[in-house]
């Protein structure tokens, strides 16, 4: 990879991350809620843009490949990682990869959950 490459992500991941932020606070600000509900519009927001990355992308010469990693690898990946997670799983839906699909999507939630509770469980007090 080249450093115009990392570059293109990073800044991208700044604006992502800087994004997720702001827009977590101003949810939980107008709906406060026990509910994460910022967390939440943050995921669908951006499982929203970036269909729109790669819809734009296979279209052909509407994003070059920069843009689509500025766009997708960036910001989105900055934004949250969730969106990326809900692309693949498209992706294997549409190639008819359901058994794949569902395994990735019980593998994520069940040990994306054991993975965080191990880590509080690590930083736990003995």
């Amino acid at each position: 990879m080249t450093n115009r490459i990392f570059l293109l992500i990073g800044v991208g991941g700044f604006i992502g991350s800087v994004a997720r932020y702001y827009s977590q606070q101003v949810v939980s600000k107008y709906f406060p809620s026990p509910m994460p509900y910022g967390t939440l519009s943050v995921n669908v927001l951006g499982c929203l843009i970036i269909g729109v990355v790669y819809g734009l992308f296979e279209r052909g010469n509407i994003l070059s490949p920069e843009w689509r990693i500025f766009l997708a690898t960036g910001i989105c990946g900055g934004f949250t990682t969730f969106s990326t997670f809900s692309y693949e799983n498209l992706q294997l839906l549409r190639d008819g990869e359901f058994v794949y699909a569902s395994a990735y999507i019980l593998l994520s939630v069940v040990l994306g959950l054991l993975a965080t509770y191990g880590g509080f469980l690590m930083t736990k007090p003995v």
